[in-house]
């Protein structure tokens, strides 16, 4: 029996956190940066617990208006600032609920600048540091954020279900037509090709290595359920476990 994560970014307002929650194993939930208040968090919270999923922070650059997709221009402290704000408010309200606080994982343009961006690596590790948890972190394998990070927090190294990766190993920008995974059964083969063979078919048709034990699905996509209830179809015929 193969035992495999499967997170979804949560809290998000998209309708359907009540049917995805029950499908995954761990949640990023957001905490105010791109989205998010105290009663979207605690209502997140509550749904975890109720389903033994695995709790995380999902901060983001401080863009609500953008949602957490584009690059804001901010000076290392005051990136360092937001975030320690986004973790130890959403730290705060778990310590309510009696809730561990299992991981971290960046949302959105975070996430892509702080693989490939060393300050705000730097920024990311000190404000997780310093906000006085040590959670685990969500990283892509030999990424900017992953050697910085490395020997400082526990790492989780993550793949993702619903998106399309160019031969470097990045994800294609969203502002690609081919960007997203919409097919269930398309979502399915990459998750089963990364989980067994380590591996993903870039856009340009070439096989790349990939790393990870969690892997992640957007809980905004409009698909996303079609394509976790296909999933766990397949996880049973092949012999495979959310752990």
């Amino acid at each position: 029996m193969i035992r495999i994560d499967i997170n979804a970014d949560l809290g998000e307002g998209a309708g359907m956190d009540d049917r995805l929650m029950p499908l995954v194993s761990s949640c990023n939930i957001a905490c105010g940066g791109h989205f998010g208040n105290i009663d979207s968090m605690k209502q997140t919270i509550d749904l975890a617990q109720a389903h033994g999923v695995r709790i995380g922070a999902h901060p983001s650059f401080p863009d609500r208006d953008g949602f957490g997709r584009r690059v804001i221009t901010m000076t290392k402290s005051e990136l360092k600032a937001s975030l320690m704000d986004q973790l130890e408010g959403f730290y705060q309200i778990c310590a309510q609920k009696d809730a561990e606080v299992h991981h971290v994982k960046l949302h959105g343009a975070l996430y892509n600048y702080a693989a490939k961006d060393a300050p705000t690596s730097d920024a990311v590790v000190e404000a997780i540091i310093d906000s006085g948890k040590r959670p685990k972190l969500y990283v892509p394998y030999g990424s900017i954020l992953h050697k910085k990070a490395e020997n400082l927090l526990p790492l989780v190294f993550e793949a993702f279900i619903d998106r399309r990766y160019r031969k470097n190993g990045s994800l294609v920008s969203r502002d690609e037509n081919n960007a997203v995974i919409s097919d269930p059964e398309a979502a399915w083969e990459q998750l089963y090709r990364m989980v067994t063979q380590k591996t993903v078919i870039a856009v340009n048709g070439e096989e790349i290595g990939i790393e990870a034990t969690t892997y992640c699905i957007h809980g905004d996509h409009p698909e996303s359920l079609p394509i976790l209830e296909y999933i766990h179809r397949q996880c049973k015929q092949n012999e495979i476990t959310l752990v």
